[in-house]
């Protein structure tokens, strides 16, 4: 999908950039682009279980901690 911005009679050149970058945010395109860029990779069953297991291991050892009156962190 290409955007086209023509320079219209005796306007300046920032003021056609202005235009144009305009145009590209409400096109949508610079947004997929980024969303492209930056897309996160699904985890797999074993990550997601892993991850699981560290939390529950965290809240175990911060609730036995409370319990015993220590510093919680």
């Amino acid at each position: 999908m290409a955007l086209e911005v023509r320079r219209k009679d005796r306007e300046s050149s920032q003021s056609l950039v202005r235009r144009f970058s305009g145009r590209l945010k409400r096109s949508g395109i610079l947004a997929r682009a980024r969303k492209r860029k930056f897309r996160e990779r699904k985890k797999s069953k074993q990550m997601k279980r892993r991850a699981l297991l560290r939390r529950e291991t965290i809240k175990k050892e911060y609730e036995r901690k409370k319990k015993l009156g220590l510093s919680v962190r």
